[in-house]
This record gives C-alpha cells, structure tokens and sequence, in this order.
C-alpha cells in the first residue's frame, strides 16, 4: 500500500497504541488504521489515559484540501472534523472502513479523550456539533473584530450569564427598550 498523503512512499505495519496495528508512513508519519481492528482494540481497553496537553502543543497537520484515495481499495475518503476549533480532519474510506489519520491526529484523539471513541467523529452528529462550534468561532471572531476583544468577552460572559437565567425574557425586554 502507498501513502495516500506522500503518494510514492510505502507503508509499513506500525503501531499506535500497544494492540492496535497500522501501516504508517516513514515519510509524512501518517497512518492507515482499519477501523475494525480499531474497534476490536478499542473494546479490549480502557480509555487511553492521557496528561492534559495544552492546545499550543496539539499537532495541527496541514491537511490536504483535496480528498485522499484509500489506501486499500484507492476509492475517494470522506474528510472528518475532529473539532471546530482544530483544523484536522480524519480522512475515512466509505467502502472499506479505512481511516486516515495525519501526523498528530492520535494525539489529538487522545487529547480530547476520543481515542477510545473514534467511530463518534463519523457520525452526523458529531460533525453537525462542530459545524455549530465553528460558526460560533466565526460569530465571535466577527464580534471580536467590530468591539474589540475585550468587550466581546465581557458580552460573553453577559450573554452565558442570560443563558441560564430564570427571567432571561425579562431582561432582554428591558435591554431592547431604548
């Protein structure tokens, strides 16, 4: 099998965790994962303890914009966001439950406590959530732009204090009557 990433370079079997078998690639570090040994491995084991990383020490891969071939069948992968604050994507073959997993991205998985919980990023869900996260971003990164950032952070902190306020209706109606 070839680096769906590298393209030329050969994969060979690996490990990303004790039990768990990959092909990785010597070149960009990237590995193929078969989601059912995952999934095998993954019911074998406990969560993968891991010491909190600070996100300036989390691997943000330069993903590929354009869909990577299989690496096993050579049929186009999907692209998964892991999350809307992260660029990585987990890139998954429909057709034969490979997934591709860029330099860093176990880590990532394991950061934010999903390396025991993969198929999750998969599902419509998941990734409906992080499109919802990533919109948020951009709302406060607008917001950011327009007031500074400090008064957007104070208007956050106003707006998560109304979330959960039993008169919110109240409140609002009092702020919007000028």
């Amino acid at each position: 099998m070839k680096c769906p990433k590298c393209r030329t370079v050969d994969l060979s079997p690996t490990k990303l965790e004790d039990g768990l078998p990959a092909m990785g690639c010597p070149q960009c570090e990237g590995a193929a994962l078969s989601i059912l040994y995952y999934r095998e491995w993954a019911e074998r084991n406990q969560p993968v303890a891991t010491d909190a990383v600070p996100d300036s020490d989390v691997v943000e891969d330069s993903d590929t914009r354009t869909a990577m071939a299989c690496p096993k069948c050579s049929r186009l992968m999907t692209k998964f966001a892991i999350t809307g604050s992260l660029r990585n994507r987990i890139d998954l073959c429909g057709s034969c439950d490979e997934a591709w997993l860029d330099h860093g991205e176990w880590g990532v998985l394991k950061t934010l406590e999903l390396a025991n919980r993969l198929p999750k990023v998969f599902t419509e869900q998941w990734q409906r959530k992080v499109r919802t996260e990533k919109r948020e971003a951009a709302r406060m990164e607008r917001l950011q732009d327009q007031v500074g950032e400090g008064d957007a952070a104070r208007a956050e902190e106003v707006r998560n204090w109304l979330k959960s306020h039993p008169r919110r209706g109240v409140i609002l109606q009092f702020l919007s009557a000028e």
